[in-house]
């Protein structure tokens, strides 16, 4: 094989389209990694109607993650005490339906549950849904998308009365100010920062507010950088509010004919007047009011937000409360304009679509819904009834399941919750006491690898064939063009033969995924997220394609965009958007006279999450050799802590060692630390041993993104944290 496969990056929400060429190429040298092995050779897709050819070094180096430390064949052990035996797939799938019937008839199915992710293909994720929540009739699936992205679809459902973000990419080239809160889009968005930065230098009359507490790679390219106070933003965009409507820069019209509920918004922006918001927020009256007259003073307004609004104990709330802007001044279902979520993984889009939380079924149906429902189990072919009217438990309530006892059964699939869950060590002391856990992935060892009972080799991108949804709404087809490593298979085929083997055949006779994918497509029927004018073939024949696609739809340019509400119309009762009214509550753990300073966590350029696969790539640890930690200069004099010092971070879960990078790039009293290094990598440095578990009561999204700690300079050498350069096996034999 010498042709090129078109495919999409498995890493981020951007969702680039990438070309990969086989290592051998005719007449070329083989394409090998530093260790002489040979590797397949990545490029961007310059057809790719979402990144026009462009990718990061994550997408560029990919292909370098391929082959290590790959999970190869079914693992099983009766204890956590006990070293991992290879055996059979027949051995370990009879062991997996074994433990589950015994759950299901002794305890009942609510006490099964699977933690999946954004990984996932769109058809692992249905069948995953079909299976939990028809055929054994529990909702408790939820994934990773929890801790990412469920704020944005809460506060997209209760504005607009459904999920999905209303923009395009094209926006980025079209708007007259970007509004960034929450996001270091140029880290973790790369490419589509480079677009809206390569738009903003070309047009000086655009403006680019930045909001957030670090001076971030997206903050230096911005007009305006807000360096806010950690939990601040609804005062912030309240503050906004009240000045745009003492100007009069308010769209009357569109409020009056298109929205609901807009004297109750106004009575609450009342009571946040310039000076007071500037106090609160930490900024200067000048600086609010730069913000509000950019805002106001522009066309077109397209807003970006990722976790540092989502990963809130009022990530709903910021989340409206960004959107009330868009509302108030009319930016929304126009070129240029709108609330634009930037999705955290590659699929988070596509499990939303699936079903795949907690509280949802496929085709942004909702559990507590008895028409959604019926008509979930009308296609399944299961009885009335079976779906349950209960939300399943979310993840974090899983982990509190497992310590009541609630949870017995617990399968975790393409995600590392022992390094990404909130208050890690009581994550992993609730692990310790699973009755039984399954955990399926691509590679191994992982941490979470440590709390399993049995493992599943699971194929990854570039190995089967499946779809994606990009942040867009972009529809992509990812073509498998090698094979998986010894007994690997594909996730939607694990679930398929579990889902035979309790006895559900006609629901799970599938050929292939594009047989799933032909099922998944038609609970979107009629639904916003219609993609019944999508297969397997359209998408070969035409490339990534944009929803809504409804059957019957006319062949258009690739490169078409399309916004979602141009018509003003809504997907609510009455057509109208919902202006929702908050008042700031800060963080659910603010800094005190005992833990004086507040922790950020976040991501940095060339690592992916908890470091599974970026971690195994050399040229991005070159990039990122260790954790370390942001402090401003004046807290670190007053504490004695110079660059590079060894300095201990404790909250009231847990305590970290991290090496000191002393910077004006932190505001004073906030510290920051990268999320990634899990104990497979590092000793002593997971970031989420200090955080909390306090979530959202709408999104359950924990507050990841802030807690108070408090700093000690280390001064003892024995303490000093080791930096992993390769992980160390869990027991195998």
């Amino acid at each position: 094989m010498t042709e090129s496969t078109k495919t999409l990056c498995p890493y981020c929400g951007v969702g680039c389209g990438l070309e990969v060429l086989p290592p051998a190429q005719p007449g070329k040298a083989t394409n090998r990694d530093s260790q002489g092995n040979p590797i397949w050779q990545v490029r961007g897709d310059r057809t790719h109607p979402s990144s026009k050819g462009m990718v990061c070094v994550k997408g560029a180096t990919i292909s370098e993650s391929l082959e290590k430390d790959r999970l190869k064949y079914p693992m099983m052990r009766d204890t956590l005490d006990e070293p991992f035996l290879q055996v059979s797939w027949d051995e370990a799938l009879e062991r997996v339906v074994q433990q589950i019937q015994t759950v299901r008839f002794t305890q009942g199915p609510e006490a099964i549950c699977m933690y999946g992710s954004g990984q996932f293909q769109t058809e692992d994720y249905y069948l995953a849904q079909k299976l939990l929540k028809g055929c054994l009739g529990t909702n408790n699936f939820d994934a990773n998308s929890r801790l990412c992205m469920s704020s944005a679809v809460a506060g997209y459902i209760q504005s607009f009365g459904s999920d999905g973000p209303p923009c395009c990419y094209e926006d980025l080239d079209l708007t007259d100010c970007a509004f960034l809160i929450g996001t270091n889009t140029a880290e973790c968005h790369p490419i589509i920062f480079n677009r809206l930065a390569k738009h903003h230098k070309k047009n000086r009359h655009v403006k680019m507010i930045v909001v957030d507490p670090r001076r971030t790679p997206t903050a230096e390219k911005a007009d305006l950088h807000l360096a806010i106070k950690p939990g601040t933003d609804i005062d912030l965009l309240n503050g906004i509010a009240h000045l745009l409507m003492r100007w009069g820069k308010f769209d009357s019209i569109f409020i009056d004919e298109c929205t609901q509920n807009f004297p109750d918004y106004a009575e609450i922006i009342e009571h946040y007047p310039p000076e007071l918001v500037a106090r609160n927020c930490g900024i200067s009256v000048n600086e609010l009011e730069k913000a509000a007259r950019y805002w106001g003073e522009s066309k077109r307004v397209l807003s970006l937000w990722s976790m540092g609004v989502n990963q809130s104990s009022e990530g709903t709330a910021k989340v409206r409360t960004l959107i009330n802007l868009h509302l108030m001044t009319g930016n929304i279902g126009k070129p240029g304009a709108g609330p634009f979520s930037l999705t955290g993984q590659p699929n988070a889009m596509g499990g939303r679509e699936a079903g795949g939380l907690a509280h949802i079924l496929p085709g942004y149906r909702v559990v507590k819904n008895p028409q959604h429902r019926a008509e979930v189990e009308q296609l399944w072919g299961l009885e009335p009834g079976k779906i349950s009217p209960t939300p399943g438990l979310d993840a974090w309530s899983m982990i509190t399941g497992l310590e009541t006892g609630e949870v017995s059964f617990l399968w975790i699939a393409a995600t590392n919750p022992a390094v990404s869950m909130p208050d890690i060590e009581r994550t992993k002391a609730a692990l310790r006491k699973s009755p039984f856990t399954v955990y399926q992935d691509a590679y191994y060892p992982t941490e979470t690898a440590a709390y399993a009972h049995v493992l599943l080799p699971a194929a990854q991108w570039s190995e089967k064939t499946g779809t994606m949804t990009n942040s867009e709404r972009v529809v992509n087809l990812c073509p498998s063009f090698r094979f998986p490593p010894g007994e690997a298979r594909a996730d939607w085929e694990i679930f398929a033969e579990v889902g035979r083997r309790l006895g559900f055949t006609e629901q799970f006779n599938f050929a292939d995924s594009a047989a799933v994918h032909a099922e998944f497509t038609q609970l979107t029927r009629g639904r916003p997220c219609d993609m019944t004018g999508l297969n397997y073939e359209r998408l070969k024949q035409e490339g990534p394609i944009q929803w809504p696609c409804p059957e019957g739809e006319q062949e258009r340019e690739k490169q078409t965009a399309k916004r979602l509400y141009t018509d003003f119309q809504f997907n609510t009762p009455d057509g109208r958007a919902r202006f929702a009214a908050f008042h700031s509550k800060g963080l659910a753990e603010p800094a005190d006279e005992n833990y004086p300073f507040v922790l950020t966590t976040g991501r940095l350029y060339g690592h992916w999450h908890t470091l599974t696969r970026t971690g195994r790539i050399e040229k991005i640890n070159k990039m990122h050799p260790h954790p370390f930690l942001e402090i401003h200069p004046r807290d670190a004099k007053t504490l004695g802590i110079k660059d590079d010092n060894w300095v201990e971070v404790r909250s009231r879960r847990g305590k970290c060692q991290f090496r000191a990078k002393v910077t004006k790039a932190i505001s004073p009293g906030t510290v920051f630390v990268p999320m990634h290094w899990g104990a497979l990598w590092a000793d002593n440095a997971e970031a989420n041993a200090l955080t909390h578990p306090q979530s959202c009561p709408e999104s359950l999204q924990p507050e990841l993104k802030a807690c108070a700690v408090q700093l000690t300079l280390v001064t003892a050498q024995s303490n000093i944290t080791e930096v992993q350069s390769t992980p160390t096996p869990v027991g195998v034999s």
